[in-house]
């Protein structure tokens, strides 16, 4: 049987909206839910905070609210959090000025200063506690690219110890120079192979052509040590959803991008999950094709070639989401939804995995 619990609802907690949901299962089980907690409004700019609750039993209840990252009045946003071996949790995370909106750094009118800027801090005691930020984006972002976004959702650390840490990034634009006409997106990754001393650039795919406009992205480790990589799309055709595959741990793609037409989706962030028992590949997202609505957990067991429908949660208004393994028995979905906005909670939901054909 499902269970949900809402550990985040607009206007509560000294915040207007909590948006961009992750979350992580430490390796004591306690799970740690974080999402930007945006203190004037629902905007992707201004005053916003990441911010975290805790649960030590499986997402039934959670803790009060801890601020994880803050930037003063300005954005420390898209939460990767990711889990390492050794139990400390690495939160990799973006900053930019106050003022510093989406379209102001897509079209360069903001300083370098001023535009996205990467940073990464960690937790040593599940999620109670968070050491000073410390800036990487010298190691991991390329002059040229102007917006740049974490994940959002979860990073991963593969079997052989390398994380990676998913993002996309937009390129100057190219004809007009009004930052709408010839405008591309790209996908590329973050690598650390020293648990997050050190951190350098991965695969970048700008692909150009028109056909795919890499967004927001998520990857998981298949079972044959492949990396799965699969973003939103932005380009109106063909489809919204994309992916590709890594034989190298996501120093390269073995193909660009291509699209996914087995997920019908709005334009939208998901989330990607490999289960090593059973095995199974998920996917969450919303599943209604020209709406933020109807959130649908799906299952590969072909390495994301092909998808069916695994788990529907209800007809509601859905957004984003960010899936994580609870126990043997248990997945756990926390997205974006409400009853006539799918921005008035982050709910939690507990999925049984044998609810998962």
């Amino acid at each position: 049987m499902t269970e949900t619990s809402v550990p985040f609802r607009a206007g509560r907690e000294g915040y207007a909206s909590f948006r961009i949901p992750a979350v992580v299962a430490t390796g004591t089980g306690t799970l740690l839910a974080l999402c930007e907690g945006r203190v004037g409004s629902r905007d992707d700019f201004g005053n916003i905070d990441i911010v975290l609750k805790r649960s030590t039993d499986g997402g039934r209840t959670w803790s009060p609210l801890l601020v994880a990252a803050r930037n003063g009045d300005a954005l420390a946003g898209n939460p990767a959090p990711v889990v390492l071996d050794t139990g400390r949790v690495l939160l990799v995370h973006v900053r930019n000025a106050a003022l510093a909106t989406e379209d102001a750094i897509r079209c360069g009118k903001v300083s370098a200063a001023d535009g996205r800027r990467v940073w990464v801090q960690h937790s040593d005691d599940d999620g109670l506690t968070w050491s000073a930020p410390r800036e990487i984006t010298q190691e991991t972002k390329e002059p040229h690219w102007r917006w740049y976004a974490t994940t959002p959702g979860h990073a991963l650390q593969l079997s052989t110890g390398r994380i990676v840490v998913p993002a996309n990034h937009s390129l100057p634009p190219t004809g007009t120079d009004n930052g709408t006409e010839g405008r591309y997106n790209g996908g590329h990754c973050l690598l650390s192979d020293d648990r997050g001393a050190t951190w350098r650039i991965g695969y970048v795919d700008d692909n150009t052509d028109g056909y795919i406009n890499a967004n927001e992205t998520t990857a998981a480790e298949l079972p044959d040590g492949r990396v799965y990589v699969n973003t939103r799309n932005d380009s109106p055709s063909p489809g919204t959803r994309a992916d590709a595959h890594s034989a190298d741990g996501g120093q390269t793609l073995v193909k660009p991008f291509r699209p996914q037409a087995g997920l019908s989706a709005p334009v939208c962030q998901a989330s990607v999950l490999q289960l090593r028992d059973p095995d199974v590949l998920l996917y969450s997202g919303p599943a209604d094709p020209g709406f933020r609505a109807l959130m649908t957990i799906r299952a590969s067991t072909d390495g994301g070639t092909t998808w069916r429908p695994a788990h529907t949660v209800d007809g509601l208004p859905a957004a984003y989401s960010d899936l994580v393994r609870v126990d043997a028995d248990t997945v756990g979905l926390l997205y974006e939804t409400g009853d006539f906005s799918a921005y008035e909670t982050i709910t939690f939901r507990r999925v049984p995995v044998t609810e998962l054909p």
